[in-house]
C-alpha cells in the first residue's frame, strides 16, 4: 500500500471516529479497547515475572521483551479483535489505537537500547521526552492527514552543497536513517561486548579494546549505509574533511591524543584494571579505562580522573605491574641505653605476627644512623596486597612494638634541650 493510500485511510479513520463519538455504539469500541489493553497488561505482568536468565546477553534480551510486552501484545490483540468485531460494530477507535501503540513500542525500544549503550548519561531523560514528543506529533499529523502538507513545505526549502541539491526533508530523512542505523549498531555493540565479557580466558584489556573497536566500526558502517539510502552522496562528506582536520589540529588535539593514548594503554597492557598505580600526586587502583581518561580509586574512596595522555607521556609507578609484592618501611628510634639487639628482634617479631606480612622475603631490621637523640632503626617487610592499604597494618605493628618495648624496658627517646643561664658579672 502506498503512502498516499495510508494517509487517506488514516484520515478516513479519524473522520469516522468523530462520527462514531456521536453514536451510542461507541461504548462497545471503548469496551473492546479496554479488554485488549487489560489482557495486554496481564501478559506484561506474566512476562515480567519470568526468572531472569544468567549473562548479559540474556539480560538484554529479556529486558527488551519486558518493555515491549504491553504495546506489542496490545497491537496483536487489536489486530485479532478488529476483524471479529467489524461485522457487528464500527472499529475506527481500534484501528487508530494500533499505530499509537506501535509508536509506543518504538519509543520504548529506542530508549531501552540507549540506556544500555549510554549507561549513566544525564541527558538521556530529557532527550527521551523530546523524542517521544516528536514521535507522537508525527503520529498525530499522520492520523489527521496533515503530514503530506508538512512534507511539501520541507521539500520546498532547498539548498546546494557541493554538486548535490538538498532539501530539509532529505536532511531529516538522513538524520532519522543515521539515528536508526546507529541504534542498531549500538545494540549489536552491546551484544558483542556482552559476549566478550564472558570470554574469561581473554585479557581484560583486550576485551575492552575489541569491544570499542567493534562499536566504532559498527557506527561508521551504520553511517555509510544509512546516508546513501536517503539519496545523500557520500562524496559530499569530503567538504567537511578539511574543516575536521583543522579542528583536530587546533582545538581537538588533546581529545584525539587522549583517545589514541587510551588504545595504546589497552594494547600494550602496561596498565590494567585492578593495578595500583601512582601518577603525580594521585595514587589508587585502576577501576576503569575510558576513551578519554582512566579512573583511579584511592584508598580514601576518592576517584581521580587521569587523562590517558598523562599516563603515556609521564612516569607511572605501577605497584602491581609484574608483581603485587611491595616493601613497607617503618622507621623507629630507640634510646642509647636500650638493648639494640633486643629491640631489633622485637621489631621483626611484631611484623611476622601479622597475617598480611609474607614470610619470604622475611622481615628485617636495619640500623640507619646514630642520631642526636637516639639510634635510628628501620623495620622492612613485604606485603602482597598493597591495594588494601597499609594504615591498619602499620597501626597494629606499632601497637605491638609499643607493648613489647614497655615490657622489655626499651625507651623511645624524644628531643631534649639543655639550657644554661650564666650570671653576668657586674662591671666595676
Amino acid at each position: 500500500m502506498s503512502t498516499e493510500n495510508v494517509q487517506h485511510e488514516l484520515a478516513s479513520l479519524a473522520q469516522g471516529l468523530l462520527v462514531d463519538l456521536r453514536e451510542p455504539g461507541i461504548g462497545w469500541q471503548f469496551l473492546a479497547l479496554a479488554v485488549c489493553l487489560g489482557l495486554a497488561k496481564l501478559i506484561e505482568v506474566l512476562v515480567r515475572r519470568r526468572p531472569r536468565g544468567e549473562g548479559k546477553v540474556w539480560e538484554l534480551g529479556q529486558g527488551s521483551l519486558k518493555r515491549l510486552a504491553f504495546p506489542l501484545a496490545a497491537v496483536f490483540l487489536l489486530l485479532i479483535a478488529r476483524p471479529l468485531l467489524k461485522p457487528h460494530i464500527s472499529v475506527h477507535l481500534l484501528s487508530l489505537a494500533i499505530p499509537l501503540l506501535a509508536s509506543l513500542a518504538a519509543i520504548r525500544m529506542v530508549f531501552y537500547v540507549l540506556r544500555h549503550s549510554f549507561t549513566g548519561a544525564a541527558w538521556l531523560a530529557s532527550f527521551e521526552r523530546g523524542f517521544a514528543l516528536v514521535v507522537w506529533s508525527i503520529a498525530a499529523l499522520h492520523i489527521m492527514g496533515v503530514l503530506p502538507e508538512v512534507i511539501n513545505v520541507l521539500e520546498a526549502v532547498s539548498f546546494t552543497l557541493g554538486k548535490q541539491k538538498l532539501t530539509l526533508w532529505i536532511l531529516l530523512q538522513g538524520l532519522a536513517a543515521v539515528l536508526a542505523t546507529m541504534l542498531g549498531a549500538l545494540w549489536l555493540g552491546s551484544l558483542i561486548e556482552a559476549r566478550l565479557d564472558r570470554a574469561e580466558a581473554m585479557d581484560v584489556n583486550l576485551r575492552v579494546v575489541f569491544a570499542r573497536l567493534a562499536r566504532a566500526l559498527l557506527i561508521v558502517t551504520a553511517v555509510l549505509i544509512s546516508l546513501p539510502l536517503v539519496g545523500i552522496d557520500l562524496t559530499m562528506l569530503s567538504v567537511f574533511s578539511g574543516a575536521l582536520g583543522v579542528g583536530l589540529g587546533l582545538g581537538l588535539q588533546k581529545i584525539a591524543s587522549n583517545y589514541v593514548s587510551g588504545f595504546i594503554i589497552l594494547l600494550d597492557r602496561s596498565i590494567r584494571i585492578g593495578n595500583l598505580i601512582s601518577v603525580g600526586t594521585d595514587r589508587g587502583t585502576v577501576t576503569r579505562i575510558t576513551t578519554r581518561f582512566t579512573v583511579l580509586r584511592g584508598l580514601t574512596g576518592v576517584e581521580a580522573l587521569v587523562p590517558n595522555e598523562l599516563l603515556v607521556s609521564s612516569v607511572v609507578q605501577n605497584e602491581s605491574f609484574s608483581d603485587h609484592k611491595v616493601r613497607i618501611a617503618m622507621p623507629i628510634q630507640i634510646s642509647y641505653d636500650s638493648d639494640i639487639e633486643r629491640a631489633m628482634a622485637i621489631l621483626e617479631a611484631a611484623a611476622k605476627a601479622q597475617e598480611r606480612v609474607i614470610a619470604e622475603p622475611a622481615p628485617r631490621t636495619f640500623v640507619l644512623a646514630f642520631a642526636d637523640s637516639g639510634i635510628n632503626l628501620e623495620l622492612g617487610f613485604w606485603i602482597a596486597d598493597p591495594e588494601e592499604g597499609t594504615g591498619a597494618l602499620r597501626t597494629d605493628i606499632y601497637l605491638k612494638i609499643w607493648r613489647e618495648f614497655q615490657s622489655a624496658g626499651i625507651s623511645i627517646p624524644f628531643p631534649q634541650r639543655e639550657v644554661r643561664v650564666f650570671k653576668e658579672q657586674p662591671s666595676v
